[in-house]
């Protein structure tokens, strides 16, 4: 089929590239002309495991391409996927819904008559319907269709949510786009994914409730967390022995400092503000994010606690500075709030991370920036380890001990174990466990 991807930034791009995977013959449109010049070249404006070798065999086989232009690119196409950003809107966190009608004005004008217009951006309850108003507005006499088809992609594994997917949602009461959705998405059915056809405001609330449930778990793991070390309990235990419940699950179950990234914190508001507006308040996910947002601040406090109460003209090694790892996405990371919160008890902070220095840089003035997590930690009065790459799995904890001025470490991701740590020599402070002293 012949599809055209508008927007190429994180799931314009990954989409793209597996169904050109599929066979599909796609286009991706973006008005940033260096970002599109950087496509060809080869440059990935992201950090995605796979998608460089996706997106270069694809572009070889010339099933997938880039373009600025819109209307060239939609004119042919059968299927127009709309997968531009929406963003918190300043003032009052409500999805900015800019870019996507933008987009469905300049699809009207292009697009051909049969055209099955399909919404991959995250976007709010009834969008999909001021979209059919817009473009029915330009061409009263098109046989267009829109659809709600939501992406679940996590960052750092996308790739494998695309090809392998937990399900398929799409939205839409008519015949026709249903019939063209199976065949967009027929090249999965060997792998059997249930394909969960609703109503298209339904489809469109999916996305939003599923986030604002995840994010949900996570915070409820972190409260519990911090009654375990109130009481002396291991959460880690505790997840285990509640997750194994089926009813529950096991996953976002591993208690941290808190969620950040693209999707939690701005779709969990959007969802609040749609409730608000429908006069049917979600008190329970406006807690979510009040409790998220006190941990994340809190964070520094953690570390001073283990430096004995203060941090002043002390270095603090940093590892880890993504919102998780696999990715260089620094949005609404815990390092945002942990790393000011020391500069502001008057620390010095040494930082690593694999992947997301580039877009740190910016962001965290005054840090110092290390090749890797060894030289981070040389000289250091304490090791933070905030996001939990592979690559801090197994540090040689020998070398980090004897490099460091004072052997602290505080692991707010409970990647080692407390007996292993103090039997090594360190005092060691972790997430909803009890603290261990060498």
């Amino acid at each position: 089929m012949r599809i055209a991807m508008i927007g190429s930034g994180y799931v314009g791009l990954v989409s793209g590239a597996c169904f050109a995977d599929f066979g599909h013959e796609v286009v991706c449109v973006d008005k940033d002309k260096s970002k599109v010049a950087a496509l060809r070249a080869g440059e990935m404006p992201i950090f995605e495991p796979g998608l460089d070798e996706l997106v270069a065999r694809n572009a070889r086989e010339r099933r997938l391409s880039f373009v600025t232009e819109l209307a060239p690119a939609v004119r042919d196409a059968e299927v127009v996927f709309v997968a531009v950003g929406t963003p918190a809107r300043r003032g009052d966190g409500h999805a900015d819904l800019t870019f996507v009608h933008d987009a469905a004005r300049e699809i009207a004008e292009a697009a051909s008559d049969s055209a099955v217009i399909v919404t991959k951006s995250t976007v709010p309850v009834g969008t999909g319907d001021e979209i059919e108003r817009i473009v029915r507005a330009a061409r009263p006499q098109a046989k267009f269709a829109v659809v709600s088809n939501p992406e679940f992609l996590r960052e750092g594994a996308a790739i494998t949510d695309f090809k392998r997917p937990d399900r398929i949602v799409i939205g839409t009461e008519d015949e026709r786009a249903r019939a063209v959705m199976r065949e967009v998405y027929r090249p999965l059915y060997l792998n059997a994914p249930p394909i969960l056809f609703t109503g298209r405001r339904t489809a469109e609330l999916i996305k939003y409730a599923a986030n604002a449930f995840l994010a949900t778990k996570i915070t409820f793991i972190n409260e519990i967390a911090d009654l375990c070390e109130a009481v002396g309990a291991d959460v880690q235990e505790v997840a285990r022995g509640i997750g194994l419940d089926n009813r529950i699950g096991a996953k976002f179950l591993h208690a941290g400092p808190g969620f950040g990234g693209s999707c939690f914190p701005k779709d969990t508001v959007a969802l609040i503000r749609t409730a608000q507006e429908a006069d049917a308040p979600i008190n329970i996910v406006e807690t979510v994010i009040s409790v998220n947002d006190a941990r994340k601040q809190s964070l520094a406090k953690r570390v001073v606690d283990a430096c004995n109460g203060s941090v002043e003209g002390k270095v603090i090694a940093v590892l880890g500075l993504t919102f998780k790892p696999n990715t260089d996405d620094m949005r609404d990371a815990p390092s945002l709030s942990l790393i000011p919160g020391l500069q502001q008890a008057r620390a010095v902070v040494h930082a690593h991370d694999p992947q997301g220095m580039k877009q740190a840089k910016p962001l965290l003035p005054g840090v110092r920036f290390c090749e890797h997590a060894y030289e981070a930690a040389e000289g250091a009065d304490a090791l933070v380890i905030v996001t939990e790459w592979d690559a801090y799995r197994a540090l040689d904890l020998g070398r980090i001990k004897q490099s460091m001025k004072s052997p602290v470490v505080v692991d707010l991701r409970n990647i080692y174990r407390p007996e292993e740590m103090a039997a090594k020599g360190f005092r060691y402070s972790s997430i909803g466990r009890p603290r261990t002293e060498s």
